[in-house]
């Protein structure tokens, strides 16, 4: 199990929206069950219930990832996240009052950027080696922080050397247990022939 911080970059279908005197971005920054690959045959999904225990805390919607612009919050009700069926659907209230998130609202608006992001660790994963070889981590349960618009989704190289790590690893520990079993099978037969 992963217990690393994580930042994972995604397509997203952003829209911009003006209800009254009031401007937003909204969208998804989770698609849950989609494939999101991480190299070759190996990739990740997030699972329906990963954000169930982590929405009640403060988390902020930053532009790029970069603390110096935030764009909403969710203790003061500028940034609304929830789960459907579909995934995390964040909606952002713009600052009028905020030149940058003026101007990321036209971004958006124009599809300069329609990408999203989220930071967050996980807490827990599964394993899953598909009969066709693909290899997927299913994320179960993750710390969310920070969800944002970006420009370009591209998973961090760190993250792929920690999966391609942990996959070396599993694959070790699994070449070691047959080993161990055909040992034992070994050993079994030869004692058969012994005790004739």
């Amino acid at each position: 199990m992963m217990m690393n911080e994580n930042g994972r970059d995604y397509q997203a279908s952003f829209i911009t929206r003006e209800e009254g005197d009031k401007k937003y971005i909204e969208g998804y920054f989770v698609r849950f069950d989609d494939k999101y690959e991480l190299w070759g045959d190996c990739y990740e999904t997030i699972a329906p219930n990963a954000f169930d225990e982590t929405l009640n805390k403060d988390i902020v919607s930053l532009w790029n990832h970069d603390s110096n612009y935030p764009l909403g919050r969710t203790t003061n009700g500028t940034l609304t996240l929830r789960v459907d069926n579909s995934g995390l659907f964040g909606k952002v209230e713009i600052n009028e009052n905020d030149s940058f998130a003026k101007d990321a609202y036209e971004r958006i608006k124009r599809g300069d950027v329609k990408q999203c992001s989220f930071g967050f660790r996980i807490l827990s994963e599964e394993y899953i080696q598909h009969d066709n070889g693909e290899t997927e981590y299913r994320i179960t349960k993750v710390d969310l922080w920070e969800v944002s618009p970006v420009t370009f989704p591209a998973y961090k190289s760190t993250t792929i050397s920690a999966r391609k790590e942990d996959l070396k690893a599993r694959e070790s520990q699994h070449l070691e247990t047959m080993k161990n079993k055909s040992k034992e099978r070994i050993d079994n037969i030869v004692k058969g022939f012994e005790t004739e």
